[in-house]
């Protein structure tokens, strides 16, 4: 039965902000306390979707997390009124009121790890959502992840759920950002790489200057719960420079599709990219950029390997970058270098996710990748694929409900939640996916 990819990308929620909350990623810490948009943001992150639709590529959405998050605040000690809570947390505690307003659920390449049923022992699709321990802000975001994913692939004769790992150290995980799938078809067995920052079995060296945020117990123990062949399935180490040059997840130096990986020199340890070579039945097509082409640094700045990499109706591929590297003259000579040579990507085209790319999430980072066959899509359950009037509904909605501006101060606004709930509430029966925030159930 055929199969086919879908991107499916969260929508940007309303409490869009420029807080500094993630340690190790450069951009979120340069535009701290920045004035957001979150409209803009929302707007950007769907006109990359349609912009996809229009080429002919599967498409669907995600709804936001419902932010601020107060039952995290009252679990912390800040009690009263909904009103009261985010005073008292403004006043006494401003970097937690801002880790639970944070709308970075809108990067769903950390969602979950989801393995096609062509690679599974039970013929499912296998989904994980990740437990994002590593940061606080993001580590509150599980229970609502996991409803949506559940709702969303309700049917479990075809798709198997599996709770997020044990919430410590040991098994930090955060999701597909780590994870690249390889495979001549979609419809076929393919290879899937796990990539890890540090192993606690003490046999790989560690970031110095930022944490290692994936281990690799838990791409371990994910691999498990997917019931994945171990003849075709990879762990391969992130180099430690590249961590503290502030590569947190190997999506941002590493993107693979098919019978393509396009990785910097610089972004694996040892000798890695060989034995993906090695275990790949096929033509694998390894495209580096050397150091010299681009620097760790240029890398980061401009979120070239952030692009997504995907396959056109017609068979070929294109990258889609960040208007970033559009603007750089380096990443552009790279660029030309790949659609020149011999190997299946043909074209590029630009996309402006200017407001996500300046808290550290470019194209790639708003994406989480579903293999899907005919059978598996005809099951999925609500309105989520993009189409002409969906985009046109969704739009209205945005303008409708969203803040042209949002600084840190104004977190403390009741009203920004109560905005933020009344286009949720709205948002579910747009996507007709049910009662899925807890507000709608309690």
């Amino acid at each position: 039965m055929s199969a086919i990819e879908i991107n499916f990308d969260a929508l940007v929620g309303p409490t869009h902000h420029y807080a500094g909350l993630a340690l190790g990623n450069l951009a979120s810490q340069k535009f701290k306390h920045s004035v957001s948009s979150p409209r803009r943001a929302a707007l950007e992150g769907l006109a990359k979707m349609k912009r996809l639709a229009d080429l002919g590529l599967a498409q669907a959405v995600l709804p936001p997390h419902d932010r601020p998050d107060l039952r995290t605040l009252r679990r912390l000690g800040f009690a009263g009124s909904d009103a009261q809570v985010l005073a008292d947390a403004a006043a006494h505690d401003p970097q937690t009121l801002a880790a639970c307003s944070s709308a970075s659920a809108m990067w769903a390449a950390n969602a979950a790890t989801v393995s096609p049923s062509a690679d599974t022992a039970d013929g499912r699709v296998h989904v994980t959502p990740a437990n994002l321990v590593s940061q606080f802000h993001r580590s509150i975001e599980p229970p609502t992840t996991a409803a949506v994913l559940r709702a969303i692939f309700a049917d479990e004769s075809k798709f198997a759920h599996h709770e997020p790992l044990p919430a410590t150290p040991l098994w930090a995980d955060e999701g597909a950002a780590n994870h690249t799938r390889l495979g001549v078809a979609f419809d076929r067995p393919g290879i899937e790489v796990f990539v890890y920052g540090r192993d606690d079995r003490g046999l790989a060296a560690l970031p110095r200057r930022f944490p290692a945020r994936q281990s690799r117990a838990a791409s371990e123990a994910i691999a498990r719960l997917h019931r994945l062949d171990p003849q075709r399935t990879l762990f391969v180490q992130q180099n430690p420079e590249a961590i503290d040059a502030g590569v947190f997840h190997n999506d941002v130096i590493c993107v693979g599709n098919q019978n393509v990986l396009l990785y910097h020199e610089q972004a694996f340890a040892a000798a890695d990219v060989e034995r993906i070579a090695r275990m790949f039945d096929g033509n694998l097509h390894l495209l580096q950029v050397r150091a010299g082409e681009l620097s760790l640094a240029e890398a980061v700045e401009t979120y070239l390997f952030n692009s997504q990499l995907v396959t056109l109706p017609s068979g070929r591929m294109l990258l889609i970058a960040p208007a970033e590297s559009r603007d750089n003259p380096k990443v552009q000579a790279v660029i030309e270098r790949l659609i020149a040579g011999d190997n299946p990507i043909d074209s590029a085209i630009y996309v402006d996710v200017r407001q996500s790319m300046q808290n550290g999430g470019g194209p790639a980072c708003l994406r989480l990748r579903v293999v899907l066959n005919e059978s598996e899509r005809a099951a999925v359950r609500g309105r989520v694929f993009l189409d002409e009037g969906l985009f046109a509904e969704l739009k209205r909605w945005i303008e409708k409900h969203y803040r042209d501006e949002l600084r840190t101060g104004d977190l403390a606004d009741p009203n920004l939640g109560r905005e933020s709930r009344d286009a949720l509430e709205e948002l579910t029966g747009i996507l007709r996916l049910g009662s899925i925030y807890e507000f709608q159930t309690s």
